[in-house]
């Protein structure tokens, strides 16, 4: 058991005081750690935009589904596995936190390796399922070709954020992300603006400044006293394995689901002119600014429902899901008012104005911002929902919901330009993310009676 003198001074307790504000103390230096890994995404790309001219930013949107498709199922790994660690450590279970630790970091490395190989053999397929326009072909695979060996370094850092996160420990992912994030703006310069190495550059510049992360993240793992395990936890049995893929398996056809979307919306758009995937590129970009968030108050709502589900403790779930969609349509709204008061100026940071087609990228782009704007309440509400439904052990509701975010967000990319014009693919995100939060409310209640009894204890 955990006795209050065994714990390290990381590790955290969301078991006991107010939920809202252990959620959004948890979920701040997320949100922080998210904004400098969009500072350098947008650094990233506006570098190249800027330096390298609009056919290199429609490469990098052309490469943007394929990338997220392979980040996408690392996250999916390391997330469904830090669910068991967060539910033992809730429970004050010691040896079965150990064993979840060390079954979770073998099953990961392996995982992270095969994938790595696979993603070098998957380029060229995924590309032309995307429809790739010819022209930029060539920059987007050198690009995904370079940030793909750099998978197992990925996979090494969302591995250790996820155990931190599991524990309570939201300040060192946030500062890793520092690290990460100015090491690649750096490089990024160094790279492409002096050693002009064009997108392979900008894409070595992501792989070593992840490493940079890794290096800061596994000394603070190796820190914390309840992360610690031996060999003979490390070897993972039939049943632990089993455990550990139940809860991972459908985060990541989940993840995978969502990205077939993406890349088959990806491939509509990639039938128009270079002008508009650049700008539906630059605006695309400011997803993560726009959900970055949503991301962390999901992390902290994952973290809050598992710990708390450990311990048996459905009232405080529930009341945990009331402060968190609250405090997420506040967040919301204020981020969509920024992006219509000042995105236009975000836009316009990727675009290169000197370019003959500029300006009309720039158009295309705020008007998708706009749209995505409107409409982001639905996307945090999702987070919510989602992360309280996989804290509580079940996967398979949230994967469901992917589901109808492909159907949705497939149907609105192919029907939509028929009915609306070109103008109408921007609208197949928010399709997406309504037809998740249909499948994912009534799943939550579902999903806590099932867990908890009708009385909720």
């Amino acid at each position: 058991m955990f006795g209050q003198k065994n714990r390290s001074a990381e590790a955290h307790s969301m078991t006991e005081g107010s939920p809202l504000r252990l959620l959004v103390l948890f979920s701040l230096p997320l949100m922080a750690g998210n904004l400098f890994q969009q500072l350098y995404t947008v650094v990233d790309t506006a570098i190249v935009g800027q330096a390298l001219g609009v056919g290199a930013l429609a490469a990098l949107g052309t490469a943007d589904w394929i990338d997220w498709l392979f980040i996408s199922m690392v996250q999916g790994v390391t997330q469904g596995f830090s669910i068991l660690v967060a539910q033992r450590f809730g429970a004050r279970d010691a040896a079965g936190l150990r064993r979840a630790v060390g079954c979770t970091v073998t099953l990961t490395v392996v995982f992270g390796l095969v994938l790595s190989l696979l993603a070098q053999v998957l380029v060229g397929p995924l590309m032309s399922l995307t429809r790739a326009p010819q022209e930029v072909r060539p920059i987007a695979g050198l690009y995904m070709r370079v940030l793909f060996v750099g998978i197992p370094v990925l996979t090494a850092y969302n591995l250790c954020a996820a155990l931190l996160r599991a524990m309570g420990d939201s300040r060192t992912p946030l500062l890793a992300m520092v690290i990460a994030s100015l090491g690649n703006i750096v490089l990024d310069l160094l790279f492409v603006i002096v050693f002009h190495w064009g997108v392979a550059g900008a894409a070595a510049a992501t792989v070593l400044a992840e490493g940079l992360s890794v290096v800061w993240c596994i000394g603070r793992v190796r820190r914390m006293r309840e992360l610690a395990f031996d060999r003979a936890d490390a070897r993972p049995d039939a049943a632990m394995t089993r455990t550990l893929s139940g809860l991972a398996a459908p985060m990541v056809l989940q993840n995978v689901v969502i990205s077939v979307g993406g890349m088959i919306v990806q491939a509509v758009v990639n039938t128009n002119a270079v002008v508009f995937i650049a700008g539906f590129t630059a605006t695309s970009k400011l997803y993560g600014l726009l959900e970055m968030a949503a991301v962390a108050f999901g992390y902290a709502m994952t973290t809050y429902t598992g710990q708390n589900t450990g311990a048996g403790d459905g009232g405080r779930v529930r009341a945990g899901l009331r402060a968190g969609i609250v405090f997420s349509l506040i967040t919301s709204a204020v981020i969509s008012l920024c992006m219509f008061l000042f995105g236009e100026y975000i836009v316009g940071l990727f675009i290169d104005q000197t370019d003959a087609t500029g300006p009309e990228a720039l158009a295309i782009g705020f008007r998708y911002l706009k749209v995505m704007a409107t409409f982001l309440p639905i996307l945090y509400i999702l987070y919510t929902v989602r992360s309280a439904i996989q804290g509580m052990g079940n996967t398979f509701i949230p994967m469901v919901s992917g589901v109808a975010e492909l159907v949705m967000r497939v149907g609105a990319a192919l029907l939509l330009p028929v009915l609306f014009g070109t103008f109408g693919i921007l609208y197949a995100e928010p399709a997406a993310w309504l037809g998740a939060d249909i499948i994912l409310i009534p799943g939550y209640f579902v999903t806590f009676r099932k867990v908890f009894g009708k009385t909720g204890r």
